[in-house]
């Protein structure tokens, strides 16, 4: 173990001479990956028809090549899971990772290449490790065990020699060997797909083990937790797992779930760290403690770009490169990856809170907000007021979601938000004031629709039972993984099927 430990040690700090070399040579980064990646696809079938062999520069890439989506590359992501290959990306790819789903699919499949799950998914999970130990060198997270909390869905055969699953699924069935003596649960358990009998036996083999840290998006984390708890009888998972110190979280803001976690692990022995990964690719990673923002991975094989949030409905939208950034603005996220997705739309939007080194947040979903009355409101708002009115009225949220509530012959318009408390509020009309008025104080569209109710009127806040949320995503065969609540919505139709469940109940 000791001898190990050394050798990742001296890996880890080869690895930060790395990052901190990129953190000031971005932009020649940047090039260098978008060079290689060009020419890698230069034979395939996407690259003779776009050109690659005779791009020479960014300006020649945006030129030659379309922004694009699932939907624009899916008839040949369909060929590949048939066999086609050398049509998106030139080595064979054999394994797809199944994500939700667009407006037509139910579930996305996108291809994870040999090149993704090494040079992207696994080095961006190793450094992770890195970049902790750098600013904590004196963690015993290897001490003990790490528990990965993924996905739902086994390992499934599309034909002979192809597979799909949760990219979580994808990336343990091709860990080395000897990560088995450093994971928990068994793999058996870990790549169940009966997500409510997982629960139950990953809590029953886990919670006699030391488990020092823990991967997981925060709302399944928080169920796992509990059931640890309801089985053992204790108070909090410290007492469960002494030595637990660190939880690694992504997927969803961390904001609305931290006065849950406080109540399960101590705050004094416990530190939190954010990463964004997703089935398309590892994009940054948290470097300081002290703040909420992540660096930029710029070398795992990723080349990005953006569009200011208010130019992606355009025909024509302005893209730009990583040089031309400008902190506070918000962008749609643009990647080009080593499994073969160029220019793809990934429907993540971020915003940049620093330059030297470049580092993000994520704000939300480019399809993910409130515009119903031209308010603009994002996830990043809806987070930072909801957080707003907890902390005046002493509330804890579990869930929520916000949808519009459309002006009628006899109303105005209104958001109402569907909210699942852990803790109520000691006052309701409190609440929804402090969410109000933090709204406004954050988003100026919204305090101009909401100008003496010319437009909009107070919002509406309803309690919903609890496990509400549970059960719409149970019902959406959505448990476990990365599957999250969708926040808000520009329509209904989420919003009346929890309220439909919430009657029931």
């Amino acid at each position: 173990m000791a001898f190990l430990t050394s050798i990742v040690s001296w890996l880890q700090v080869k690895r930060i001479e790395q990052i901190n070399l990129y953190k000031n040579y971005p932009f020649d980064i940047q090039s260098e990956t978008l060079y290689k990646l060009l020419q890698m696809g230069q034979d395939t079938e996407w690259g003779k028809m776009y050109n690659f062999s005779k791009i020479n520069n960014y300006q020649d890439f945006k030129n030659a090549l379309p922004i694009t989506d699932y939907n624009t590359l899916k008839p040949y992501i369909n060929r590949i899971m048939k066999g086609d290959q050398n049509v998106l990306w030139p080595t064979p790819i054999k394994w797809f990772a199944k994500s939700s789903g667009t407006t037509e699919d139910k579930s996305k499949f996108i291809p994870v290449s040999k090149e993704a799950l090494e040079e992207c998914h696994f080095r961006g999970g190793k450094d992770v490790y890195s970049l902790y130990t750098n600013i904590n060198p004196n963690t015993t997270i290897y001490n003990g065990k790490a528990l990965a909390l993924g996905g739902s869905h086994e390992i499934c055969n599309l034909s002979l020699d192809s597979y799909y699953g949760d990219l979580s699924a994808i990336l343990m069935q091709n860990l080395p060997f000897w990560v088995e003596f450093y994971r928990t649960p068994d793999l058996s358990i870990a790549l169940m797909d009966e997500w409510e009998r997982k629960l139950e036996l990953m809590a029953l083999e886990t919670m006699n083990e030391d488990v020092t840290h823990l991967a997981g998006v925060p709302s399944w984390t928080l169920i796992l937790f509990k059931k640890i708890l309801e089985i053992t009888g204790k108070s909090t998972i410290n007492e469960v797992w002494p030595n637990f110190e660190l939880f690694i979280h992504g997927g969803v803001n961390f904001t609305p779930y931290r006065e849950q976690f406080k109540k399960i692990l101590l705050p004094e022995k416990t530190k939190y760290f954010e990463t964004y990964n997703a089935s398309e690719g590892f994009f940054a990673i948290q470097d300081n403690l002290e703040t909420d923002d992540m660096l930029l991975m710029l070398d795992l094989g990723v080349f990005y770009e953006f569009i200011p949030i208010q130019d992606v409905l355009k025909t024509n939208p302005r893209v730009i490169s990583l040089e031309d950034v400008e902190i506070g603005e918000n962008y749609a996220l643009i990647i080009t990856t080593n499994s073969g997705l160029w220019r793809y739309m990934i429907g993540d939007t971020v915003t940049f809170t620093q330059k030297f080194p470049f580092k993000i947040k994520i704000t939300g979903r480019t399809k993910h907000f409130m515009n119903a009355f031209g308010e603009e409101v994002i996830i990043e708002n809806a987070d930072n007021a909801l957080s707003f009115a907890c902390e005046k009225t002493g509330a804890i949220i579990s869930e929520y979601t916000a949808a519009p509530l459309f002006m009628s012959e006899n109303s105005k318009g209104a958001h109402q938000w569907l909210i699942e408390f852990e803790k109520m509020p000691h006052a309701m009309h409190e609440f929804t004031e402090s969410l109000d008025t933090k709204l406004k104080s954050i988003n100026s569209d919204y305090e101009a629709k909401r100008y003496k109710d010319l437009a909009l009127s107070k919002p509406q806040v309803i309690s919903m039972k609890k496990g509400v949320f549970y059960e719409w995503m149970k019902l959406k065969g959505k448990l476990g993984g990365q599957h999250k609540v969708p926040r808000l919505a520009n329509n209904r139709t989420i919003a009346e099927e929890i309220i439909s469940i919430n009657e029931k109940l």
